[in-house]
């Protein structure tokens, strides 16, 4: 009889465990399957399979902390082969709308512009972006309306929720151009001695490619890693 009331309490602490750990197993498997496998905060958006900021870089330091110059002079942004950034027009006001222009020596210099996690896309990067989106993809990602965007901001829906702003960019030697009508984004892809940028136009809907000089100043974008 003892022994009999002994299996029968050894019975039920093995099925008492074995419920138990199938429970836990659920509810780890739950939880797993309900995490996101990439989470997207209120300043990224997924397109496709990648993370995208939504809004220009604007940051003042690389990724290690040393300062990258503030350049406004024009004859000494032209003559530049080092790190640089500028506001449009020089202008702070616009600059935090848009973010800032960086020469290509900053995206390019090896202690990082963009935050940790981040990185500046490349033009093939940029491409599987402009394929996931198909006809009309700049306009896509382009803003809505004119509030940024000179008329007719052509076939603009923001659908993504990319946020393209018309940022305009610096030329070599030093003037500033087409604020409100242009939003040009360097690639991380250099071609011989020019480097493959992006760009969005108040007149179209496309998702343009260009190639320019390393000496320009362009807005960025970042792309999570």
């Amino acid at each position: 009889m003892r022994k009999h009331y002994f299996n029968l309490v050894w019975i039920l602490v093995i099925v008492i465990g074995i419920t138990s750990c199938s429970n836990e197993e659920n509810k780890t498997q739950n939880q797993v399957a309900a995490r996101p496998t990439v989470p997207v905060m209120a300043n990224e958006v997924q397109i496709g399979n990648q993370i995208w900021m939504t809004k220009n870089l604007n940051v003042s330091r690389y990724r290690n902390g040393d300062p990258i110059p503030q350049v406004q002079d024009p004859n000494q942004w032209g003559s530049l082969t080092t790190g640089a950034w500028c506001y449009y027009g020089n202008n702070t006001s616009v600059g935090m709308k848009y973010g800032k222009l960086y020469n290509w020596y900053a995206v390019h210099d090896p202690r990082g512009l963009a935050p940790i996690g981040w990185h500046i896309p490349s033009y093939l990067e940029w491409n599987v972006l402009g394929s996931y989106l198909g006809n009309l993809g700049g306009g896509k990602l382009k803003e809505m309306g004119t509030m940024h965007w000179e008329m007719p901001n052509t076939d603009a829906s923001n659908i993504t929720g990319f946020t393209g702003l018309p940022g305009g960019y610096r030329y070599g030697f030093g003037d500033f151009v087409n604020l409100g009508r242009e939003g040009i984004w360097w690639s991380s892809t250099e071609l011989v001695s020019v480097v493959w940028v992006k760009k969005l136009f108040y007149g179209d809907g496309d998702l343009n490619t260009l190639t320019e000089d390393k000496s320009y100043g362009f807005s960025v974008r970042c792309l999570r890693d």
